[in-house]
């Protein structure tokens, strides 16, 4: 009998501008799944809150500091090299303007045009089209 590794807690940005576009960033070579697309964020340190390590990674990797954001939902999902558990947050309140800090490309999107999409963003987009619907 196998047992699954415990999952790994990943804090997850939804950067939402008025009109409703969202920022999507492309995973850098060197990384799993190099050249998918995927809302960006990163692990969560130990002790460290969720909030916190969205705050940290969004100004390591884009240079933009998240003022506030509201949990939106979460999303367990077993990659074959990581079982994640995603926690997605909605920021409609931040300084900055994203930059490429680690070599990414980026893109906000309407009607999410880009891919391809790394799997457990997938079902989200259906999701997030129904919250720019009551926004």
């Amino acid at each position: 009998m196998t047992t699954a590794n415990p999952p790994i807690n990943v804090a997850v940005g939804i950067l939402m501008r008025p009109n409703g576009d969202v920022l999507l960033g492309q995973r850098p070579e060197g990384k799993p799944y190099a050249g998918y697309w995927e809302f960006p964020g990163g692990k969560v340190e130990s002790g460290e809150t969720i909030f916190a390590a969205l705050q940290r990674e969004f100004m390591e990797e884009l240079g933009v500091e998240i003022l506030s954001a509201e949990p939106w939902c979460g999303v367990q999902y077993q990659y074959p090299h990581a079982n994640v558990r995603l926690h997605f947050y909605v920021s409609k309140d931040w300084r900055g303007e994203p930059q490429s800090l680690e070599d990414q490309a980026f893109a906000w999107q309407g009607s999410v045009a880009v891919s391809p999409l790394l799997e457990a963003t997938i079902p989200l987009i259906a999701w997030l089209e129904e919250l720019r619907r009551v926004i």
